[in-house]
């Protein structure tokens, strides 16, 4: 498996949704920074199940620091943190043992591991690792604000039949009170109810989430391979469930004009600054100093507990069954502190790389 990203820093995330425990080996980040535990335990909190709208099974989520902070500080070296998994219950998976769930990995990992893969929950395919990616990201974010100030936050574009606009330069300024919602939009009654619905229905729904990141300089980035565009668009199509990224007005372009896409330059304040930010942030993989905004599209979660049709392998033939266990009728609640996690460690990953700590 591919499970380390490697890069000016590196990531590794480690575990199974039903093993002893999930977890992330961070490595690359200077020392001396300041790391509040409080913080990292809140972003996780904001991704764990158990809660409204989310899946039933009850997870803390509680990071053990087994190396790379001393004294509240980071050292240097890797950073190796631990989350115990309490509440696995792998027994509701036996009867559907060899019946391969459709949209899954199932079929595919059996394929490349040999039939060897681990069917508890997904094993190291489920979103359950994902705890390990936000913990390295609220570490990021940490080391990234200890030089410089910004804000970050994301709100959901589209659900099914809600929709809402997206973010434009009167209202970017918004985005940080978003950060704090459970469910991030303009209309969270209507949103709530819906995924309820859906619930009762013993489906699921997908959606789209836009974020911005406020206060990011100008200058982050290099073309072509190590663009800002192509440093997060890595790390977000890593996260499972995402089937789309775009950037700024994203898939709009394609029905505007230069005249209507053009950003155009001017003078603020003895800062060149753009009247507009159709590109999001980002011009030539590089950053403007404007809002990055990009979007991110969460397909449905496979796990439903309505009918349905797959092969048994053990028979070789279809047969039609029921996914017991507790599963999110949404992801993408639980998905918006994992996007934000994966943006902070693309953009201080590329600072590592401008401002040579590596050197």
């Amino acid at each position: 498996m591919s499970s380390t990203w490697h890069s000016f820093i590196d990531l590794t995330i480690f575990g199974e949704s039903h093993g002893p425990a999930v977890g992330m080996v961070l490595d690359g980040i200077e020392a001396g920074i300041k790391i509040d535990e409080d913080r990292i335990r809140h972003e996780l909190k904001r991704r764990s199940p158990g809660q409204a709208l989310t899946s039933a099974r009850k997870e803390d989520d509680e990071l053990e620091i087994l190396s790379g902070i001393y004294q509240g500080k980071t050292t240097g070296g890797p950073i190796t943190g631990m989350i115990r998994n309490q509440n696995a219950r792998s027994e509701d998976y036996d009867a559907i043992a060899g019946w391969l769930r459709p949209s899954h990995a199932d079929y595919t990992s059996l394929v490349k591991y040999h039939g060897f893969a681990d069917p508890r929950g997904g094993g190291q395919f489920s979103g359950r690792l994902t705890a390990g990616l936000v913990a390295a990201g609220s570490i990021a974010e940490q080391a990234l604000r200890s030089h410089f100030d910004f804000s970050v936050g994301s709100h959901i574009v589209k659900m099914g039949l809600y929709s809402e606009e997206n973010w434009n330069a009167e209202n970017l300024f918004e985005a940080e009170k978003y950060h704090q919602m459970n469910v991030p939009c303009a209309d969270p009654d209507t949103v709530r109810d819906l995924i309820e619905k859906v619930r009762e229905e013993k489906d699921s729904i997908g959606g789209k989430l836009e974020t911005a990141i406020l206060g990011i300089p100008a200058g982050l980035g290099d073309p072509f391979f190590d663009s800002i565009e192509s440093r997060l668009s890595q790390l977000l199509f890593s996260i499972p469930g995402v089937k789309g990224v775009s950037f700024g007005e994203g898939e709009k372009f394609a029905g505007m004009r230069g005249s209507e896409a053009n950003d155009p330059y001017f003078m603020s304040q003895g800062q060149i600054r753009t009247r507009t930010n159709h590109n999001g942030g980002i011009l030539g993989g590089i950053t403007t100093g404007e809002a990055i905004v990009f979007q991110t599209v969460i397909k449905p979660t496979s796990s439903i507990g309505m009918a349905q049709t797959s092969v048994d392998i053990h028979l070789m033939e279809e047969k039609e069954k029921t996914i017991a266990g507790r599963h999110d009728p949404c992801i993408l609640l639980r998905a918006v502190p994992v996007i934000e996690a994966a943006a902070m460690l693309a953009i201080y990953d590329a600072y590592q790389k401008d401002t040579g700590f590596h050197d």
